[in-house]
């Protein structure tokens, strides 16, 4: 009978995943519980959607990274409950698993601002479905205005919406413009895919809020400069099929487009409120658990919650983003601490080192922030491949997505332009939860 204790971690994402491997020489039984049986790398699921990567490119299944850690295992479930009391996790069927510390990092989803039947005509980024269909979406959107035999039909199906100045926004309309008037420019006979108009719309007063201002504003040049109609100020009042209406100071424009696309906001994964409820912590209006400076849920050390779950606002009494690095650094802390816990010792609180923020825009131009040096055009678009390629795993990744990126660059060519057909039994926003299902 093994006596090590057990580590039960929710989510394969990188705060679950980095935990797990950073507790691969601490004397603890180690079970990592996930819905899908990989990891993926979200910052390049963009890349899916319009066709420059394809999904094996940013993903590796769970049980080859963690094969070698032989004090690890990987369980396919889904968690419905946490019975914090006896300490006990509950999957879909019934089925239990004991836990002497529980790290709980399941993510987030879409969040719709309380419109989530928008989700059906505005798809959204956060899973390998959600990308699948939004690539489905802009193909056929092409494909439809090549078959169109009225202008106003084919400008519908050329006018395409992203719904976002985020950084996802921002990197989803540079792509969809390459594709547009590059990877797409000889391929059809009857329309020019380049009079496509691509629209991105912010409710803020510039894009990338979280940027400096000048590099905003350097955004907002370089998208100008690839033909992308930025609508700041803008509020979304309405989405349907076929049609987005727009709201932007005292002027309400109806935008008939066959394809909108959701890169608005996140929320945590249901399952934050679910172990709010059952631990007795306090959840934030996104849902994300209020934890203590070592990343811990208040009267419960046993419970650790990280990533997008995780509302952490003890550095400077700012919430934390919910962006991979974060993720990362606590993954690693919170194994760092359970090991010196089993040495009765402690650690001081977690502190995360912003090591700078980037956002890539188009072919040689991107901007980046790293608190003591900024920069934009071709040397940040530089440092951004480095960095991105950096972070994946695994190894092999880095070596198929660096052809990849090679072949792109030199051809402006994109091999995954295939219209998947559509899973009617995975909606968007569906698959990505390592938890509870999203919300529709």
């Amino acid at each position: 009978m093994d006596t090590r204790p057990r580590v039960v971690i929710i989510g394969g994402g990188f705060g679950g995943l980095f935990a797990a491997r950073a507790l691969k020489r601490t004397p603890v039984q180690v079970t990592l519980i996930d819905r899908r049986n990989f990891h993926l790398f979200q910052p390049l699921l963009y890349q899916v959607a319009t066709g420059g990567l394809s999904p094996a490119n940013i993903a590796a299944p769970l049980r080859v990274l963690l094969k070698r850690q032989m004090n690890a295992e990987v369980r396919l479930g889904e968690v419905i409950d946490i019975d914090v009391a006896n300490r006990q996790v509950i999957l879909t069927g019934g089925a239990k698993v004991g836990y002497d510390t529980l790290i709980v990092a399941a993510g987030s989803g879409p969040h719709y601002f309380g419109h989530d039947a928008w989700q059906e005509a505005a798809p959204p980024l956060k899973s390998i479905a959600d990308a699948e269909e939004i690539r489905r979406r802009v193909l056929l959107a092409f494909e439809a205005a090549e078959l169109a035999t009225d202008l106003d039909s084919r400008r519908a199906c050329l006018t395409f919406v992203v719904v976002g100045g985020g950084t996802t926004g921002v990197e989803l309309t540079g792509c969809l413009s390459e594709l547009a008037h590059h990877t797409l420019k000889r391929d059809y006979r009857h329309m020019d895919p380049g009079s496509a108009r691509i629209v991105l719309v912010e409710g803020g007063d510039r894009i990338l809020p979280s940027y400096p201002v000048k590099l905003s504003a350097k955004a907002v040049a370089a998208l100008t400069r690839l033909g992308i109609e930025i609508q700041t100020g803008a509020k979304v009042i309405d989405v349907e099929m076929g049609a987005v209406t727009i709201r932007r100071d005292d002027r309400t424009e109806r935008v008939l487009t066959r394809t909108i696309l959701w890169a608005a906001g996140v929320q945590a994964s249901p399952l934050g409120r679910l172990l709010a409820e059952k631990a007795g912590a306090r959840a934030d209006t996104e849902g994300r658990i209020v934890v203590q400076p070592d990343l811990t849920v208040p009267g419960h050390p046993e419970l650790f919650v990280l990533g997008d779950l995780a509302h952490f606002e003890h550095q400077g009494g700012k919430i934390l983003p919910g962006v991979a690095p974060v993720a990362m650094q606590q993954g690693r802390y919170a194994a760092d601490l359970i090991g010196r816990r089993l040495q009765g010792q402690s650690l001081p609180p977690f502190r995360y080192k912003d090591r700078g923020s980037m956002a890539v825009i188009g072919r040689n131009a991107a901007v980046a922030d790293l608190g003591w040096l900024r920069l934009s055009g071709f040397p940040a678009w530089l440092l951004w491949l480095f960095v991105h390629l950096l972070y994946l795993v695994p190894f092999e990744n880095r070596i198929l997505v660096l052809a990849q990126w090679t072949w792109n660059y030199v051809t402006r060519n994109r091999s995954a332009l295939l219209i998947p057909e559509r899973n009617a039994e995975s909606s968007p926003g569906q698959d990505s939860a390592a938890g509870l299902s999203r919300p529709a």
